[in-house]
């Protein structure tokens, strides 16, 4: 009954959905997401904690910019984790159009910030590998003080239309999103009034942020692989260019999910519902769960911080 009171109305609820098809084994499934949540907020807040507060020796660049990336994945994991783990827990499946807008203006923005710290980072081994003698004078701390303001408010100004332009809407169908979290083109596709100023939003803001972002990651990337290629020595050609590796695995993890997403949505109408839940699982936790252990393993600074701050008695 609550599903068709919501017909054709200004402030309609939302019924979300965590895995279709389970619903007698939530209990079951909250135990890995609880665990995929416990492991994105605690190896997020130890490489902030170890980076700011432990070891001063790793106040450069690169780490900074680590820092930026772990405090954004820890907003984009708190943005969902409430909703998520009370339609497990509880099957307190509804949320109202302003939680939803609020949700989605955290959800969406923490997304276009990791995509922008991602720009953020590639330049930054870009400038190290290409322009060493360079590096402590173009990326100064006011800089990239100015780097990170940037970031936000990109971020705020591609965020706030594309959210304040769902409030006129009507929604007239049966309010079941696919997803345990509002997910902007999702929600849209409930309306039935005229979208089409909420698509070339949504279209704006993906090419300002992926359109843009894309290109200059794989341009810095061809700079780098063309001064890597102008060393004799291959030993130090892989010892240069193993400081990428991390860097890269956490473009991977971040842009191959999102993406799949974007296009199993636009594309995949005939895809079995918990296929795009599982995808938009997997868009949910993959970077915050994987960039924390891609660094610890892979970057030997931190790698050896973690080790002294969980075995130093």
């Amino acid at each position: 009954m609550k599903i068709l009171r919501n017909l054709t109305c200004k402030s309609p609820t939302f019924l979300l959905t965590a895995i279709p098809g389970f619903h007698s084994a939530h209990a079951w499934i909250s135990i890995p997401f609880c665990c995929l949540y416990a492991i994105a907020l605690s190896g997020n807040s130890m490489i902030l904690f170890i980076i700011i507060i432990t070891q001063h020796s790793l106040h450069k660049p690169m780490f900074y910019f680590l820092s930026m990336l772990s405090a954004v994945d820890l907003g984009l994991t708190i943005s969902t984790m409430s909703t998520t783990l009370s339609i497990l827990w509880f099957h307190a499946r509804e949320i109202t159009l302003d939680g939803c807008i609020i949700q989605m203006f955290f959800l969406h923005g923490f997304t276009f910030m990791e995509s922008g710290v991602l720009v953020a980072m590639a330049f930054d081994r870009s400038v190290a590998i290409c322009n060493p003698l360079r590096y402590t004078t173009i990326l100064t701390n006011s800089r990239i003080i100015q780097m990170g303001l940037l970031i936000i408010i990109r971020t705020v100004v591609l965020m706030l239309p594309l959210v304040l332009l769902l409030k006129p809407l009507s929604f007239c169908r049966m309010n079941v999103l696919s997803h345990s979290y509002c997910y902007h083109p999702d929600v849209i596709k409930l309306a039935c009034s005229d979208t089409r100023a909420n698509s070339i939003c949504g279209l704006v803001g993906l090419f300002l942020t992926t359109g843009v972002d894309i290109p200059c990651i794989i341009l810095s990337y061809l700079l780098i692989i063309h001064s890597v290629l102008n060393i004799t020595s291959p030993e130090e050609r892989y010892k240069v260019f193993s400081t990428c590796i991390s860097h890269m695995g956490a473009v991977a993890v971040f842009y191959i999910p999102m993406i799949s997403l974007s296009l199993v949505h636009r594309y995949g109408q005939s895809v079995p519902k918990v296929v795009h839940s599982m995808m938009a699982n997997l868009y949910l936790f993959l970077p915050p769960v994987l960039n924390p252990i891609i660094y610890s393993i892979k970057t030997k600074q931190i790698r050896k911080a973690v080790l002294s701050l969980l075995f130093t008695k």
